[in-house]
């Protein structure tokens, strides 16, 4: 049962209002946008939806005719297996397009899901090709977020494959603060993370049972924790030590720390 809620108008238009800016935002994190660039996005047609949490919004399977932009809270991208088992692939935070693949593939080969409270964007594809158009400029740095978000996948792989359990669960939780503090969304060396435990085991590839006993692990060294819906970060160095976290792969402009 799906439980969508459609914002009044007055609140459709601020929540729009809302969404260009955190659009703008995010794009200049990696690239130069000239005026008529920013003109460009607020020209688009934009709806924005709220979602509950665990409510999908991109199915897989879906044949989408537009592009999702997170709004608010965060969102996870996921593989549904026939048994009913899920692989997270990533994780999405305010200002990311995390199904803009679908501008170029018929078929979604994933299912993108809200972890909490959601809010996101609609952007119909027409508006984004003709936009890209006129302005090839935006098109790169729409396509730059595309090839950001398949390093991230790389990363990820990685530290899936290659990292002990208590480093890839301190790496996972470096990646998402330190993207949340580039996109101003930190406060006292916390940032919203509504994971579940269950979810982050589908992330790391860890049973749960490994996820209760890496986490006590991992706040025993008083880096930092994952507790009621937050990371907390208590010590960022030791944290990214601990993690080998470099953020290089994530090509910022600037660096939030």
């Amino acid at each position: 049962m799906r439980s969508i809620l459609f914002r009044s108008a007055p609140l459709q238009r601020e929540a729009v209002i809302d969404a260009y800016a955190i659009l703008i935002r995010k794009l200049k994190e990696h690239s130069r946008l000239q005026k008529e660039d920013v003109a460009e996005i607020r020209g688009l047609t934009l709806t924005v939806r709220d979602f509950a949490a665990n409510e999908d919004f991109v199915r897989q399977g879906d044949r989408p005719k537009a592009s999702a932009l997170v709004v608010s809270g965060l969102v996870a991208r996921y593989h549904l297996l026939r048994n009913g088992r899920r692989q997270y692939l990533s994780f999405h935070l305010a200002g990311d397009m995390p199904d803009s693949q679908a501008l170029f593939v018929d078929q979604m080969d994933h299912s993108v899901c809200a972890l909490g409270p959601a809010s996101v964007a609609s952007i119909p594809h027409s508006d984004l090709m003709a936009a890209f158009q006129r302005r090839p400029s935006l098109a790169f740095a729409i396509w730059r977020e595309t090839l950001i978000d398949a390093a991230i996948f790389r990363e990820a792989i990685t530290n899936n494959s290659a990292r002990a359990a208590l480093p890839r669960m301190a790496h996972l939780l470096c990646e998402i603060y330190y993207r949340s503090r580039a996109s101003g969304l930190t406060a006292d060396g916390t940032c919203a993370a509504p994971i579940t435990l269950q979810q982050l085991g589908e992330a790391l590839g860890m049973a749960l049972a490994s996820v209760n006993r890496v986490l006590p692990e991992l706040r025993q060294t008083g880096a930092g924790d994952l507790r009621n819906g937050r990371i907390v970060v208590r010590n960022w160095d030791k944290l990214a030590k601990l993690a080998q976290f470099d953020p290089g792969y994530l090509h910022l402009k600037r660096q939030p720390l």
